[in-house]
């Protein structure tokens, strides 16, 4: 009983050690052959399986995401769709790898909206000059018991920088702020100490926020666009759980 439990083990281990080397080989070939045809992959991040047999995620530029064959002859870029459990395997992992611990974010360079009781947390990235971002905000009006951590973000031109630096500036941000996206009003002047929004736009470009409003909730899930205020408090309802 005892030889065959020792010869069990060996067989276990000597199946798993080939396992890994074939793994390791195809993931060689992967990269060996996509850095070749492709100058875009010549830097991989990561190389995976996938639920589906034969098919293998290709990560690059930190969150983008390609499937290929064990070879890498064949690239493709989309969704890969679960059929049976009804999920959406890409988006899944596009939300994972573009989430950012909310208690890493620099609340210092932000202002905050208070509403309610403030129990629910949620931090935005927008640009005073964004169509979008005033039609999020006029929407956002209708959620409540919430603290909303706004980081100004000019993305767009020289004048939302303009606009942003006085906002910053102003004795009451928030008010201000829920004056310019909300009532169309003019952005009062005022100066100070602006390098908060430099800084903003640093770290947006460290994290790939790449349009506005970005929103980002407690869970650290990253929401881009305009969403509602339904979607904003089903969003909030899931970062408590």
């Amino acid at each position: 009983m005892k030889l065959f439990k020792t010869v069990l083990l060996a067989s276990l281990v000597a199946s798993a050690t080939f396992t890994t080397g074939v793994a390791v080989a195809q993931e060689a070939a992967i990269r060996k052959n996509l850095a070749e045809r492709l100058q875009s992959f010549s830097k991989i991040d990561e190389i995976s399986k996938t639920p589906m047999n034969g098919l293998y995620e290709v990560r690059v530029n930190e969150s983008e995401i390609f499937y290929t064959d064990a070879e890498g002859n064949f690239l493709l870029q989309g969704s890969l769709i679960d059929t049976k459990a009804k999920r959406n395997l890409t988006e899944e992992r596009v939300e994972k790898l573009s989430a950012i611990d909310f208690g890493a974010l620099p609340i210092k360079d932000a202002f905050t909206i208070v509403r309610g009781n403030g129990k629910r947390k949620m931090a935005v990235f927008e640009d005073p000059n964004c169509g979008y971002c005033k039609r999020f905000e006029r929407d956002l009006q209708k959620v409540s018991d919430v603290t909303i951590y706004m980081f100004l973000y000019p993305i767009l031109s020289a004048d939302s920088t303009d606009k942003s630096k006085n906002i910053w500036c102003a004795k009451d941000k928030a008010k201000t702020w829920q004056d310019v996206m909300v009532k169309d009003q003019p952005v009062p002047k005022a100066s100070c100490d602006t390098t908060a929004i430099d800084r903003n736009v640093e770290f947006g470009k460290k994290y790939k926020i790449t349009g506005t409003p970005t929103i980002f909730f407690a869970n650290g899930s990253r929401v881009p666009g305009a969403v509602s205020a339904q979607q904003v408090e089903k969003f909030l309802t899931e970062a408590k759980l």
